[in-house]
């Protein structure tokens, strides 16, 4: 069974930097495609950025120049390196991710999400 599985938020003040994990654990995955998405109650989610072997790297308004989206294969593990952080960036951030397996074909996953928040 495929898992998504974010680390790395916590608090900052405006102008520091975090780094978001999301490691997809199960047995002979492949990943498609994996990103990450944010959420503020009231407001629809939104994309941060997402990285695909075919699409390459795709970023939303809000992530262009401050944030970088990278992917080690052979971990199968996603980051989100996020600097110069705003308080408009506070949100719960969402890992997602296109994975195929052979029982199940090719299926999205979300994690369970991560809290970031920033204040001074």
């Amino acid at each position: 069974q495929v898992q998504l599985v974010e680390s790395g938020g916590g608090s900052v003040q405006p102008g520091g930097s975090l780094r978001l994990s999301c490691v997809a654990s199960g047995n002979a995955l492949i990943i498609n495609s994996i990103g990450w998405y944010r959420e503020v109650q009231g407001k629809e989610r939104e994309l941060v950025a997402t990285v695909s072997g075919v699409l390459g790297t795709k970023y939303g308004a809000s992530a262009w120049g401050r944030f970088t989206i990278s992917k080690d294969n052979a971990q199968n593990t996603a980051y989100l390196q996020m600097n110069n952080l705003k308080p408009d960036d506070t949100a719960v951030y969402y890992c997602t991710g296109n994975i195929y397996t052979r029982s199940t074909g090719s299926v999205d996953y979300w994690g369970q999400g991560t809290q970031v928040t920033v204040s001074s």
